[in-house]
């Protein structure tokens, strides 16, 4: 067991969504790497440098494998979508990390999940200098039964700190803790969109493998993103 953790308490709830929300960004191709490798995680390393002789790419597809256990790891349909995240490491760090470790975000509602990925997408393009342009997203769809760390349950005063809106200079540190006292992960209230919740969870294995649902273009007018396109409603969105 983990030695007393230090820092601020916090307790846990099950979080039984059946449908949770991840958009990412459409110009990132679909990966099947996960899916056609075998059943048995133990083996992966084995297959993944045997393909490799053949097919250059499979690195850069597969990412860096070693960073989640064969035991944390899920396979089969769709599995890329989930394996991705913890293989493809967003080195700028987010909430939860610091960029030394991948964590899967989602929403329970997908206005949620819209809201706080517009926020991040237009952080980026403004960090870019990017002039007004659109950005086609991917929607995926999948479901949660899992405990995690509730976030909700902290003092208030810790808990506005790790939620700050403009800072992760709190919830980074918290995140790595949480992580390396064996914490599946965090439910957290959305800082974007009033009374959305999240799930920031820390290994594939505890959330459920998603499908594509829709796409959606996130339309950035040099200063914000002030509105969507959903292809499936075919309808344009403010925010």
């Amino acid at each position: 067991m983990p030695p007393a953790l230090p820092g601020p308490e916090i307790g846990q709830r099950h979080v039984a969504w059946p449908q949770t929300w991840r958009i990412i960004a459409s110009r990132y191709p679909p990966i099947d790497v996960f899916e056609r490798l075998s059943v048995d995680p133990r083996v992966w390393e084995a297959l993944i440098a045997l393909e490799q002789r053949t097919n250059p790419r499979v690195r850069d597809e597969i990412g860096e494998i070693a960073l989640v256990p064969p035991e944390r790891r899920v396979a089969g349909p769709n599995a890329s979508w989930v394996m991705a995240p913890f293989t493809h490491i967003n080195v700028r760090g987010s909430r939860f990390s610091d960029g030394s470790y991948g964590v899967y975000y989602a929403a329970r509602d997908l206005i949620t999940a819209i809201r706080e990925t517009a926020h991040h997408f237009a952080r980026f393009a403004a960090d870019s200098n990017d002039p007004p342009r659109r950005e086609t997203m991917r929607v995926l769809c999948g479901a949660v039964d899992h405990v995690f760390d509730d976030v909700t349950s902290m003092e208030a005063s810790a808990r506005s700190a790790i939620l700050d809106k403009d800072s992760y200079a709190v919830s980074q540190p918290f995140g790595a803790l949480r992580r390396a006292h064996d914490s599946d992960g965090l439910v957290y209230p959305s800082v974007r969109h009033a009374e959305g919740r999240c799930i920031a969870a820390f290994w594939p294995n505890v959330v459920g493998i998603p499908i594509q649902e829709r796409h959606l273009q996130y339309e950035w007018d040099g200063t914000r993103v002030r509105r969507y396109f959903d292809y499936q409603l075919q309808v344009w969105s403010e925010l």
